[in-house]
């Protein structure tokens, strides 16, 4: 589970050049917005950007030090804050946010635990039932995964063990009520 620390680098979902739509302020008020997912706790933010060339699936660093494109985080926001653009492109930036770092998602397969006596870390994942996770417990038992692919040929009812994570994270996203978070923060 996700402990609770900063984002440094985010993955640009959607750009608003005029900010929202939101009639209610002065044209001369309105600042240009960038929705963006950190990449490490998948945290939906607005941030302010300094440039204006930004684009969806930009990467961009948010942290401490000297920024070159953003000039500040200005919130965290929940999915329904999300413009249409941006909940299209989500799963596409958290499915290239997971390619990429595939070492750490294939290690969940290899090192996830029992939350109670009787759910599984691995059960949380969709699709994983008692059969299945007795299955990759076993496979993982023998030789730890080494990659996306490795899971699927080993468990051949896992034909795409990333879109699993991928809807997870989905998952983790869209409901501010879901009971574990593994990962993301709340």
């Amino acid at each position: 589970m996700k402990t609770d620390k900063k984002e440094f680098y985010a993955l640009i979902v959607d750009v608003l050049p005029m900010g929202h739509g939101d009639s209610r302020r002065p044209q001369f008020k309105k600042e240009p917005l960038v929705q963006a997912v950190g990449t490490d706790q998948f945290k939906l933010l607005e941030l302010i950007p300094k440039v204006s060339d930004l684009q969806a699936n930009d990467r961009v660093y948010i942290g401490d030090k000297e920024r070159d494109k953003i000039e500040r985080v200005k919130r965290r926001i929940g999915y329904n804050d999300l413009t249409q653009t941006a909940k299209l492109e989500l799963p596409y930036v958290i499915e290239s946010i997971v390619m990429e770092n595939e070492k750490k998602y294939v290690d969940f397969f290899n090192k996830a635990v029992p939350i109670t006596s009787k759910q599984h870390m691995l059960h949380l994942l969709p699709g994983i039932g008692k059969k299945l996770l007795w299955e990759i417990l076993e496979e993982r038992n023998k030789k730890a995964f080494e990659t996306f692919s490795d899971i699927s040929e080993r468990i051949k009812a896992i034909p795409h063990p990333e879109q699993m994570i991928v809807k997870r994270i989905l998952e983790e996203i869209e409901d501010p009520n879901v009971k574990y978070h593994l990962f993301t923060s709340k």
